[in-house]
Formats: C-alpha cells, structure tokens, sequence
C-alpha cells in the first residue's frame, strides 16, 4: 500500500485500496469535465434544499437524475426516495449510490401519476422549467397529492430573465421558465403558506428577483383540492 508523507491523510489511500473511492454520476461527471463552475453551483443547490428538510423523516427528489445531490440532503434526513422518468439515470443514480441506506431510487412519471406514498417534502430541482406548460398543473397536483397535510414542495428553477445568458442546449431544454413574480404567484395558488428565494452563483438570498439568476419557490402546507 502507498503511505502518504503525513499520516493524517492514510485513510484516504485505505479506502482507495479498498475500492470505496466515490463516484460522480452522469451529469455531474460532464459538468466536471466541461464546467467544474456550474457543477459547484449545482451542489450548492441541493445544500439550501438539504437545510429546509433537515430532520425531516421521508423526503422524495423528483427528477433526481444522477442524485448526486441527494447525498446531501441525505446528511440531514432519515431517507431520500429518487424519481425518474429516465430508467439510464436511474439504474446510474443506483450504481454511484451503492451501499448508502437512506437512499432509494425508481422509474417513475410524476406527469402520469402521484408518487407510490406521501412524503414529508419534495423537492425538484431544474424540473418545472422542462415541464411544457400544458402539463404544469398536472405535474403540481401529482405532487401535491404525494405530500402529507403539511408537507413541503420545493421547486428550483433559472430565473426567466437569466435566459438571455443561458447556452443554446440550455434554451432548447427549458420550454417554461417562470420570473420571480410567476413563481411566487404559482406557489401561492397551490399552498396556505408559499416563500421565494433568489440566487445568484452559490449564493441564495432575498434581493431584487429580476436580477437573480436562479429562483427557489418554497411551498408549505397544499391546497387540497
């Protein structure tokens, strides 16, 4: 086995040697190779998501993708159940998750029906933007649905007015994104209680929503209809 110079960093190799070096998905791999930025602005995502759920009991991601991310909202929660309607993303999401307890990942459509139990929260980070807006309120109602009385749905989305800046693949993707205001309007229409959150970079914040980059609309409590 290699010995490192200071001992303090062996354990590092002994899990090397071990075989227990992590992974990075799919996605996060390509934002690595391509754009080390955005996968740090990515994560830093999923780490405001991870503080709004601390010491929830069942939490669910939709459109989890790789699930990466999910790992930190796992830190701080009794179990994180993945959702895809991409069965390549999924079976990867398994792969680089191995052997970690609390998370579980499936194959499902949340535009065709509710998630298989009620959670504690949802959330969708980069999801509703590549929702076409025809099928926007089939997509919160499933979800909704799919929420205890008072559970929460967090929805993450690029600001409407960021997309001047975004690449072409980006644009091609994203068919419904919101501004800050129709976020804010969305989320009212569909909980008793509704927050809205601004980002720019790594950082979340309060400020002018039109000059964010990207939006964070939190829902509490769903309108049962």
């Amino acid at each position: 086995m290699k010995k490192t110079k200071e001992k303090q960093y062996q354990g590092q190799v002994e899990l090397q040697e071990k075989g227990k070096v992590g992974m990075l998905g799919l996605t996060t791999s390509f934002f690595w190779e391509h754009d080390p930025k955005h996968l740090l602005f990515t994560l830093s995502r999923y780490k405001f998501a991870a503080k709004l759920v601390e010491g929830m009991n069942s939490v669910a991601e939709v459109g989890c993708g790789d699930a990466t991310g999910a790992r930190i909202i796992a830190g701080g929660v009794k179990s994180v159940d993945g959702y895809d309607f991409d069965p390549v993303f999924v079976e990867n999401a398994k792969e680089i998750n191995a052997g970690m307890k609390k998370l579980n990942f499936f194959v499902h459509d949340l535009l065709k029906k509710d998630l298989p139990k009620q959670y504690d929260a949802i959330y969708a980070l980069d999801v509703i933007e590549h929702i076409q807006k025809k099928d926007e309120s089939k997509f919160l109602m499933h979800a909704i649905n799919s929420l205890n009385d008072h559970g929460m749905l967090i929805l993450g989305t690029p600001n409407l007015t960021s997309q001047v800046y975004a690449s072409q693949p980006s644009k091609e993707g994203h068919v419904n994104c919101k501004s800050h205001d129709e976020l804010r309007a969305l989320m009212k229409k569909h909980f008793h209680v509704s927050l809205l959150f601004s980002m720019n970079d790594e950082v979340v914040h309060t400020g002018y929503g039109p000059m964010a980059h990207y939006l964070f609309g939190v829902g509490i409590c769903p309108k049962r209809r």
